[in-house]
């Protein structure tokens, strides 16, 4: 298809009934989380390591942190989109717009919220290696679902030991080796898509593991001009050099060329959501983004003493991203215009070190971090002849922009928890560190002129919680915490006043957090409830939006506040459910001017105090019940809400809430007579929105001529075969 491109203890079960779970484990290759429901006993506890000094169970962590699980990965899709799996955490917001020359759509507790393309405020990993750049902007894009172990994700105040744009983090964590294996994988589906997947393991010497995969995707796309191919490649060489000493090396490589079908605005959406904006014909809007990274980690454990370990991590990589947008020529004859052909390659790297103490009931760790982003960007014209009439689009013209980005963090950091007392734990931490945003500009020609500019920024932030074990099963815990987010290089860009330049008026938004929480366990139900609130001061937000280019402002001080669910519950024979609910009040408490259409120079329109901020939604629940038979595999309904999202800050228009129903059926059977000894097979069908609704699935945030909605994917049949073996 062609597209243009430029644990815990358990109680032992009877025999019976533990021959019982057995028998399903070798059906249905589930691991311990399906044995533990076969066999109707409480799943083992989920282990995580984001926002703690050291590895400790999802029960014991003071925080509101969530873990989505290897067999939960697999079973919400072809692995494609962290949306697939991620509706299970709550807090967290990941939707797809379903339009791969834009990222997912990620917010947690509000942060996030007003990104339009790309993810910022959260902090973003892959196997402790970072996927978000020093000014706060991330991508997802890579991540290796495949050859996840789980997903980690950390909502609340213990974010901010991450550093710039933490409001929450979202961080992979790659499989073990344990022996050699194959797998392949052939993905197919509704709207054209099919994917194919090969992934290869071995214990190459005692003590060295490889594992090494790559993806081919293509998919049609349910509405027209939508287009995309996906080329991935992942490599994981791990390396227990001594019984101290650890290496870790991965590399992986994405290609994604990818047709842009634009948003839609409020006449086009009713009329037909499934239609294409005529635009994104006319402009041939398209993407292709390029990426290959390299990462590292050295990790040694003391045996003994004070000093318990000490981990070094680095990283190197580049992203080029070639993009043609919609703007017409008579926007991109204003002589300060940058072009409607965006064009950049990325060079990024940064390096970690960090120790860990030990001393009885006390652990610390601490470490410094640098980080640095070089863009080289470039805009050019989207037409060639200026006197065409008609005139053609979608092609590389002449050069209008030609600059230098640079972004680089330096920090230090510690961070201690101390058990003081049989049932009480302490935990603290500060985080201080600079931020350095620049711009070099090459391209002065006339009345434009020299928009080169640099900004320095500083923060330091403390956090500090408590973990109370309240009675046996049940941990309650408080924490509060400052946050720091400072502005993109894409903010900064421009000034409010549309003259040009530099966006020296621009400065971060600071945060206050506050978190109370409760987890209990007991037997084969897990319930976990955080509430909290964030103050915001200096938020940043849309000022003016014209010709393609977008300014932003302070305005002042933001609230939210809400409350997260999450429990799971395994009864009966092989039943278990689960839940995860949100309810978020997010708001601006002081009123400024901003633009509601373009073009638009000088903000003219006011956003009132209580206005609530553009991309975020008042609540969003997801629910499940599964059954699981030895002999059929499983059968599972999922449920999915999610209230009216908010599609800019004068609150003047919104996606309306709507709720999807899914089912799925998976199962594990012998190949042994396709392949041989050793193999099995795995099957997953899944159907999503059984009920054909129709619905915004994602906002374009602000956006200047109002095409805001996004279209989410009607009734959608998936089917996936996995070959596994020997």
């Amino acid at each position: 298809m062609p597209v243009r491109t430029d644990g815990r203890h358990r109680s032992r079960p009877a025999l019976g009934r533990r021959a019982v779970a057995l028998a399903a484990v070798a059906l249905l290759g589930g691991g311990e989380a399906a044995f533990a429901q076969a066999a109707g006993e409480a799943p083992a506890a989920r282990v995580v390591v984001t926002g703690s000094v050291a590895e400790r169970s999802l029960a014991d962590a003071p925080y509101a942190v969530s873990a989505v699980d290897r067999e939960e990965l697999r079973a919400a899709g072809p692995q494609i989109h962290l949306s697939e799996a991620m509706a299970r955490v709550p807090g967290l917001t990941v939707a797809n717009r379903w339009n791969y020359a834009q990222d997912l759509q990620i917010g947690s507790r509000g942060f996030g919220a007003r990104a339009t393309f790309g993810v910022r405020g959260l902090r973003l990993y892959s196997d402790g290696i970072p996927a978000s750049g020093p000014d706060g902007q991330g991508q997802v894009s890579h991540f290796d679902l495949a050859g996840a172990e789980r997903m980690e994700v950390l909502r609340g105040p213990f974010s901010v030991l991450y550093g710039n744009s933490s409001g929450g983090v979202i961080s992979l964590i790659s499989a073990p080796v344990k022996s050699t294996r194959l797998e392949g994988a052939v993905d197919g589906g509704s709207f054209g898509l099919r994917q194919v997947r090969v992934q290869g393991e071995a214990v190459l010497a005692p003590g060295l593991d490889l594992r090494a995969g790559a993806a081919a995707m293509e998919v049609q796309g349910f509405r027209p001009h939508s287009e995309a191919e996906r080329r991935t490649a992942n490599l994981r060489l791990n390396w227990q050099a001594s019984p101290h000493d650890t290496w870790l090396v991965s590399v992986n490589h994405l290609n994604q060329p990818a047709q842009d079908p634009l948003g839609l605005d409020r006449a086009q959406f009713d009329a037909n959501p499934l239609q294409t904006s005529p635009l994104a014909t006319q402009f041939d809007t398209r993407k292709t983004t390029e990426q290959t990274q390299l990462g590292t980690r050295w990790r040694h454990r003391y045996a003994a003493g004070l000093l318990r370990e000490a981990q070094v991590a680095a990283y190197a990589g580049r992203r080029d991203v070639t993009q043609f947008l919609s703007i017409n020529q008579a926007t991109q004859a204003n002589a300060r215009h940058g072009g409607a052909v965006i064009d950049f390659v990325r060079d990024y790297h940064g390096a970690e070190a960090r120790v860990r103490l030990a001393l009885d009931a006390l652990d610390v760790v601490a470490g410094v971090a640098a980080d640095r982003q070089r863009d080289a960007r470039r805009g050019f014209l989207n037409y060639l002849d200026p006197a065409a009439v008609p005139q053609v689009y979608g092609v590389l013209g002449a050069l209008r922009r030609d600059e230098v980005n640079r972004a680089t963090t330096d920090d230090a950091y510690v961070q201690a928890e101390w058990a003081f007392a049989a049932d009480w734990s302490l935990g603290a931490g500060l985080r201080s560190g600079r931020v350095t945003l620049s711009t070099q500009d090459f391209y002065v020609a006339g009345v434009n002129g020299d928009d080169s500019g640099s900004r320095r920024f500083s923060y330091t932030n403390p956090v500090l919680g408590l973990r109370l074990k309240a009675a046996p099963g049940l941990n309650l815990h408080a924490a509060a915490a400052r946050g720091f987010e400072s502005p993109t290089l894409g903010e900064l860009a421009y000034r409010r006043d549309n003259v040009g330049g530099f966006n020296f008026a621009l400065v971060p938004q600071r945060s206050e957090q506050f978190e109370l929480g409760a987890k209990w366990r007991a037997g084969a139900l897990q319930l976990d409830v955080a509430a909290f609130e964030v103050h915001v001061d200096d938020e940043i937000a849309v000022a003016t939006n014209a010709g393609g280019r977008a300014s932003f402002q302070n305005v002042g001080r933001t609230l939210r506040r809400g409350l997260e669910v999450a429990g799971r519950w395994a009864f009966g024979s092989g039943w278990s459910a689960a839940l995860a609910a949100t309810a978020l009040d997010a708001t601006y408490r002081d009123s400024f001017l901003t633009c509601t259409a373009a073009p638009c120079a000088t903000p003219n329109v006011t956003v009132p105090a209580g206005n609530r901020i553009a991309g975020t939604q008042r609540g969003n629940a997801f629910a499940e019940l599964a059954w699981r038979s030895p002999a059929f595999g499983q059968f599972a309904g999922e449920l999915r809400h999610a209230r009216a999202l908010m599609a800019n800050d004068a609150n003047s228009d919104a996606a309306a809430p709507y709720t999807l129903v899914g089912l799925r059926w998976a199962h594990r059977a012998s190949a042994v007579a396709w392949l041989g000894g050793g193999w099995h097979a795995e099957w997953l069908l899944r159907v999503d929105n059984l009920l054909d609704k129709r619905y915004a699935g994602s906002v374009i945030v602000n956006e200047a001529n109002a095409r805001f909605f996004e279209t989410g994917a009607p009734r959608a049949v998936g089917l996936t075969l996995r070959l596994v073996g020997p």
